[in-house]
């Protein structure tokens, strides 16, 4: 995959919630003006920070933003999420959705009317539900494509085995299959066998990364930029990023930023590129969305690229 082929995605996981409409709409305003195409959201967007309990608020700013702007539907590809929204208000994970037929057509709708619009460009499954045969699941998705309410359907959050065993099965019922993939990953790691504490994130490993290029699957990244933890003294990294590797590859970061005249958080995203995955940003001010865009312009030979791996 060309590295121009990649985009930087706009997470939006704060619209509504952390960040304000007024806030929210100056970056997505200046997202399309710099040349930003993807929006990520989700129907549980954020319930943990929305005195409701559930859901929504993502969606529904989002929505606000597209009434507002009239042609910026053509200009944005939008792109959400089911599995995971409570359906009690405060009561998760014991009352979120599930990816049977009738919760992934039921969670879709809602997110359409949230939206304002007749389809997503691409629709994810959050995370696995395996209380729901893989064959329901499947054929639910490829239901919302062939009506077109989903132009196409990704995994995110699902073991590569899992990934696979799907596409094998819509390729058995005639259906569109998954063809993109979201799973945390950034430049630093955590330490090996050791749990993260946010619960429902999957690490990117080797073999997902193996499985998109071999398939041509679109791979996201969510995460990229650890919550500002590469420029944030206030935000330090993890307990779990507390090793020699991490020391190692914050040394090296500063190295290349320095030789490219970028920021960290530029050399991280361009090191996500290099790598074909997409990162999604999140932000809450417009001169970070400007600063993640301007990312697309620094490139990382392979020599910055073994460095690092040499670091980690």
């Amino acid at each position: 995959m060309n590295i121009t082929d990649l985009q930087i995605v706009l997470g939006t996981m704060d619209f509504g919630t952390r960040v304000d409409p007024g806030q929210a709409f100056a970056i997505l305003d200046s997202f399309v003006a710099g040349g930003g195409v993807w929006l990520d959201t989700a129907n549980c967007y954020s319930f943990w920070t929305d005195p409701s309990g559930v859901g929504g608020a993502s969606e529904r700013l989002i929505g606000e933003w597209l009434r507002a702007r009239p042609s910026a539907r053509d200009a944005v590809r939008i792109a959400t999420k089911v599995r995971q929204n409570p359906l009690v208000p405060h009561s998760w994970p014991a009352s979120a959705e599930g990816l049977s037929a009738r919760a992934v057509h039921a969670g879709v709708e809602e997110s359409l009317g949230r939206l304002g619009i007749d389809h997503v460009d691409l629709l994810w499954a959050h995370a696995e539900d395996r209380t729901v045969p893989l064959e329901e699941t499947v054929g639910a998705f490829g239901e919302l494509v062939a009506k077109g309410v989903a132009l196409r359907v990704g995994a995110a959050n699902h073991a590569a085995w899992r990934v696979e065993r799907a596409r094998s099965l819509a390729r058995e019922q005639g259906v569109e299959p998954w063809t993109a993939l979201q799973l945390r990953h950034s430049l630093v790691q955590p330490r090996p066998l050791t749990p993260l504490a946010e619960s429902g994130h999957r690490l990117l490993a080797d073999e997902d990364l193996d499985l998109a290029q071999s398939e041509g699957l679109t791979m996201w990244s969510y995460s990229s930029l650890m919550w500002g933890s590469y420029v944030r003294a206030d935000k330090p990294l993890p307990q779990t990023y507390d090793h020699p590797g991490t020391t190692r590859v914050l040394s090296v970061l500063d190295e290349v930023a320095g030789e490219l005249a970028a920021t960290r958080n530029q050399v991280v995203l361009a090191w996500l590129m290099r790598r074909g995955i997409d990162p999604i940003v999140g932000v809450s001010r417009v001169g970070q969305i400007e600063e993640a865009l301007a990312a697309r312009r620094v490139r990382l030979g392979d020599e910055h690229l073994a460095r690092f791996a040499e670091a980690r």
